[in-house]
């Protein structure tokens, strides 16, 4: 496999907290569905679309979407969101994907390329299935919070390591990959992207008060996640 988290394990309970957490409803999202602007007839993969949050507000907004990913149980999970009008398959970032060349306006892979000890091959696929000038909107674990939470680490050696984490009640533990920043634009522009953007936003500002933790009360932005537009060249 090319990740080691197994989301099948705890897919539902991932998908309940991540409808009202700070760090999903109220922070990532927002922050993707902004960096896409207006969808209106794009056509859209969602890379990793785990149980469908995102996928359901590009489709709000007008856009046609498909989605993939390497668990069972989060694509039933999306199927049962989005209904019989979204194709939504099982397919693995790590490996070749299911989809023609030039297929879509965009891609946007929330929260997925952090789980990747190789970048390279799955930047391949995604530029593959790219229209000419289309667009990957990524977001992934911010590069200083692996030696931020382990002092000591060295930040610039690509390291495995792994949270613990409580979902809506249930245990359960992602395996990341850490990389510094200048390996992922590297990476980027060693697969034929232009980067356009790059972003650590605040989080939306109608979070409810009480998701946010007091040390963040007086500021209203926090490193959790980075913010990718990169442009197929």
């Amino acid at each position: 496999m090319s990740q080691d988290t197994n989301y099948d394990t705890f897919a539902e309970a991932y998908s309940a907290e991540n409808e009202t957490s700070l760090l999903n409803a109220f922070y990532e999202r927002p922050a993707t569905l902004q960096l896409a602007g207006d969808v209106r007839n794009r056509r859209i993969l969602d890379a990793g679309c785990g149980s469908g949050a995102l996928a359901k507000a590009l489709v709000d907004r007008g856009a046609a979407v498909t989605g993939f990913d390497a668990s069972h149980a989060m694509v039933s999970l999306a199927k049962d969101r989005l209904g019989e009008t979204t194709d939504l398959v099982v397919a693995d970032l790590g490996q070749p994907l299911p989809f023609d060349d030039n297929a879509f306006d965009d891609v946007v892979a929330s929260l997925v390329f952090h789980y990747l000890e190789d970048w390279a091959g799955p930047l391949r696929e995604v530029r593959r299935v790219l229209r000419p000038g289309g667009r990957l909107i990524m977001s992934v674990n911010h590069p200083i919070l692996f030696p931020w939470n382990n002092p000591g680490t060295d930040y610039f050696k690509p390291t495995r390591y792994s949270d613990e984490f409580v979902f809506n009640g249930k245990p359960a533990v992602l395996t990341y990959w850490h990389r510094p920043l200048h390996a992922m634009t590297d990476a980027f522009t060693s697969a034929g992207f232009h980067i356009e953007a790059i972003s650590e936003p605040p989080y939306a500002a109608d979070t409810p008060p009480e998701l946010i933790p007091s040390p963040l009360k007086e500021r209203d932005s926090f490193l959790s996640f980075i913010f990718f537009v990169l442009r197929k060249n």
